[in-house]
């Protein structure tokens, strides 16, 4: 993930590789943003001309990448399309995010990028939400999952290694405050990301608790890990019944976060953590049966709000009940008829085996409401 910074210095001061600039989609030409008219008045009003030479419509996510040939502080300008604005004149703060996102890829091979989608001086300190979406779409249009590539993509093919945002403050205390959160959210999407692509064979219930208590424990976070046999002594018949099927058996993490001062509410999240979902005896069709490796998302993101929960310490207590299993046909797989009994002491006759999501969280839910959250996200 590249590194964000806030930058407020004069355009012609600045050095980069590149300069991101918006242009919005007008009904004869593309409309220029703050940034972009910075940028051109810098130029000498050579902005608008050469969009016009090389087709640039200012479509939403389109990018126009202009070669300076000398002409002006910066080799390369890449002229991102924001889609038609309100009328105020004003573009979504999704539009930027993407518009920031697309730009970025657009701009592999160079190390240092300017990005000016959030540049507005008429702004008194900055327009956050701007500068949010900015920021965000950079760091997570940067990313790249290489872990199980046989060869290094070469210079050319990486993403920027820095990435500073144009604002008209960077010392304004609301811009730090905000590049925090930027980093914050950018590290918790990379780590769902990481986690959501990473093969079943690879993340089985046991590793991906692994990988949860490495991530949870970076952060300050307290975490217990339940193995099968703690799973029978705390009665969780679902997680049990899921996971029966398969040689790698389940897990359940609890990750756990106390704010330094006093807690505002306590929050519960659970997340489904499926680490592969075949179906079990009520198997699925083969077709597409391989993105059942994803079926582990809601945990993944889970895990990863709680870290980013402790590294924004926010004021809030939290508690993550994150159950992991692998559902898998076997002569020892739960079956449909079975009967199932769960933390609480319910029971629940099992009829699709396919309709594991359920049986898991079932037990996760009953266990996070134990704690008696103020709020319980699931």
């Amino acid at each position: 993930m590249p590194t964000l910074r806030a930058i407020d210095k004069a355009l012609g001061s600045i050095t980069a590789d590149a300069i991101i600039i918006g242009i919005g989609k007008g009904k004869t030409r593309p409309l220029m943003t703050p940034g972009a008219q910075a940028l051109d008045e810098l130029l000498g009003g050579k902005i608008p001309d050469a969009l016009k030479v090389l087709s640039a419509t200012g479509a939403e996510g389109e990018v126009t990448r202009i070669a300076m040939l000398g002409a002006g502080p910066f080799p390369v300008v890449a002229a991102v399309g924001l889609g038609t604005p309100d009328e105020a004149g004003r573009y979504s703060s999704e539009s930027i995010r993407r518009a920031a996102g697309s730009a970025v890829r657009a701009l592999s091979g160079r190390r240092n990028v300017l990005n000016a989608l959030a540049h507005d001086p008429s702004a008194s300190g900055g327009d956050i939400e701007r500068i949010r979406a900015a920021g965000e779409g950079a760091l997570l249009g940067a990313y790249r999952y290489l872990t199980y590539k046989s060869e290094t993509p070469s210079a050319g093919n990486t993403p920027p290694a820095r990435v500073d945002l144009l604002v008209p403050d960077a010392k304004d205390a609301s811009v730090k405050a905000e590049l925090r959160r930027i980093e914050a959210v950018a590290t918790a999407v990379t780590l769902t990301r990481d986690l959501v692509n990473a093969p079943p064979n690879d993340l089985y219930p046991a590793e991906f608790a692994r990988r949860a208590e490495v991530a949870g424990k970076a952060a300050g976070l307290r975490i217990e890990i339940l193995n099968e046999k703690s799973l029978a002594k705390g009665r969780y018949g679902g997680v049990l019944a899921v996971g029966s099927g398969s040689d790698r058996k389940p897990r359940l993490v609890r990750m756990h976060y106390t704010p330094s001062g006093s807690a505002r509410c306590k929050i519960a999240l659970v997340g489904k953590g499926i680490t592969f979902d075949s179906g079990g005896i009520s198997i699925k069709p083969a077709a597409k049966m391989d993105e059942m490796k994803s079926d582990m998302a809601g945990a993944a993101a889970m895990v990863a709000t709680a870290c980013m929960v402790a590294q924004l310490a926010l004021p809030v207590e939290l508690i993550a009940t994150i159950p992991m299993a692998e559902n898998l046909p076997s002569g020892t797989a739960y079956r449909p008829a079975d009967v199932i009994t769960f933390r609480n002491g319910k029971t629940a006759e099992i009829t699709n085996t396919d309709a594991e999501g359920r049986v898991v969280l079932a037990d996760a839910i009953a266990r996070a409401c134990e704690d008696e959250p103020d709020w319980l996200i699931e």
